[in-house]
């Protein structure tokens, strides 16, 4: 009886995990984005901007947000260090693509990693937050611009959001995530991988 209820209060009571990729090619701005995250959904746990450094392999996130937990993988994003990258896609619910759109000599290739990305097998559906980071600089490109540029129509017809926003003051975040968990909670690519741990538990 213990156990039923116990199985029960669990079921009603546990959160939803989902694992989400942090992308991007190197120096866009992923880890202060982690860090912000942590920031304000932990409530002033991130590392402040002053002592981020750029990512050599992998650094993880834990937030909750709602009826939700969400483990964040940040990987780096120089040439040598995004082959690690498919390591991860198996397992991920849905990617963030963090862009530098205040450096317009950095657009081609971070267009290029996120079509090889997108082309991989084992991100089928995941849904794609595209944030367009540095919004807070001068020289930052407005989100049209960014999405006529990387021609993401083109990609395929998996769920995507553009959000303009800054990694640095936090601006466009809380709507990036809230369109995250809102998709990743009725995606395909969260059915699978739901079907597959259930697959997986039987054996």
């Amino acid at each position: 009886m213990f156990s039923l209820f116990y199985g029960l209060w669990n079921h009603v009571f546990s959160k939803t995990e989902f694992r989400v990729l942090i992308l991007g090619v190197h120096k866009a701005g992923k880890t202060t984005l982690l860090e912000k995250l942590k920031s304000i959904y932990l409530k002033g746990e991130g590392l402040p901007h002053d002592r981020v450094v750029p990512t050599v392999g992998l650094n993880i996130g834990r937030i909750e947000d709602a009826n939700v937990k969400l483990v964040f993988w940040d990987l780096g994003g120089q040439p040598g260090l995004r082959t690690i990258w498919e390591k991860y896609y198996d397992e991920a619910h849905a990617i963030v693509y963090v862009i530098d759109s205040a450096s317009a000599s950095t657009f081609e290739d971070a267009k290029s990693a996120l079509e090889k990305t997108l082309r991989h097998e084992d991100l089928q559906e995941a849904p794609l937050l595209i944030f367009a980071n540095k919004q807070d600089l001068p020289a930052a490109v407005t989100e049209e611009e960014l999405d006529r540029h990387l021609h993401l129509k083109e990609f395929d017809e998996r769920p995507y959001m553009f959000v303009a926003g800054s990694a640095y003051d936090g601006t466009g975040i809380k709507l990036g995530i809230d369109w995250l968990v809102e998709t990743m909670g009725k995606s395909r690519r969260t059915e699978a991988l739901k079907a597959r741990t259930d697959t997986y538990a039987k054996i």
